[in-house]
């Protein structure tokens, strides 16, 4: 039998991959929370990626960290970062795009529409995507094949995220095509929550992406109800790939711009019309939400 000895080698601060800065168990490191307020006062608002590269942390850490601090009303969550309770709200380049406003109120719209429990389908898209900002904190089971609502969702423990395969689509950062249309053959949930390119009264719902139409229709046919989310710049306009009919359709919801003409039109093809406004505070859900006359 050979025996070896162990001899204690002195650790070498450079040669070790954890050091004071990166060891949780040195007592002087503050905690992720209070090293993150000390940031957000000493430099304002900041995204979550600032955050994190500031902090030498990853996202997820910062995410964390924020639904914590939010919670307790230390900081206020905003669209890709945060700020600290009474100071004015990071606005992430996203946000500054046209139309954007309107995007927030039509996913805080929809979000209203969705009861506890409930197994919802997220397409891709950027009005979807507010959408899934909003479902934070809440318990549901959500199918998906759009990248960002994955990532939106990912640090959420009461959600379920179920993700659709495929390949990956870059300009609308969705999975796509055989793989993701066979998983949706197997699923099935209470609500498809649908954005779309153009709405046309001769046409019906369009996507811009003819690389999207077949997985968008699986989206759709693996619910009960489909709700189609879309600002009013969306309405009679005309985009190449052709998704489904009014028939398909339960309910838009879009914003205060629409023409009262179109709503006319569209209520005529059976569809129920939700107009979403900064003050906006329906809490029920799709069987029972009423409709702005």
């Amino acid at each position: 039998m050979r025996v070896y000895a162990r001899h204690s080698v002195p650790a070498n601060p450079i040669d070790s991959p954890i050091t004071t800065a990166h060891n949780p168990l040195v007592p002087s490191q503050l905690p992720v929370d209070d090293r993150l307020l000390d940031l957000l006062r000493a430099r304002g608002a900041r995204s979550v990626t600032e955050l994190a590269g500031s902090l030498d942390v990853g996202e997820a850490t910062v995410r964390r960290s924020l639904r914590r601090l939010s919670r307790t009303g230390r900081v206020i969550r905003t669209y890709g970062g945060a700020v600290l309770a009474g100071e004015r709200p990071f606005v992430s380049a996203a946000g500054m795009q046209p139309g954007a406003q309107a995007k927030r109120d039509i996913g805080r719209a929809a979000a209203s529409l969705v009861p506890d429990g409930a197994t919802v389908v997220l397409s891709s898209g950027s009005t979807v995507l507010e959408l899934a900002h909003r479902l934070r904190g809440r318990r549901l089971t959500v199918i998906t094949n759009a990248i960002d609502v994955v990532t939106a969702l990912a640090d959420e423990p009461a959600i379920e995220v179920v993700v659709l395969g495929g390949i990956l689509l870059p300009r609308r950062r969705s999975l796509v095509g055989h793989l993701a249309d066979l998983a949706a053959r197997d699923l099935r949930a209470d609500y498809a929550f649908m954005g779309v390119s153009a709405i046309d009264l001769a046409h019906g719902f369009m996507t811009e992406d003819v690389g999207e139409i077949q997985t968008d229709r699986a989206l759709r046919g693996m619910a009960r109800e489909c709700i189609v989310l879309a600002d009013a710049t969306k309405l009679d306009r005309v985009a190449p790939g052709f998704m489904f009919g009014f028939d398909q359709v339960g309910t838009l919801v879009t914003d205060e711009r629409l023409r009262p003409a179109m709503r006319a039109a569209l209520e005529e093809r059976g569809l129920r019309v939700m107009i979403a406004s900064p003050a906006e505070t329906g809490t029920g859900p799709v069987g029972s939400q009423r409709t702005e006359s």
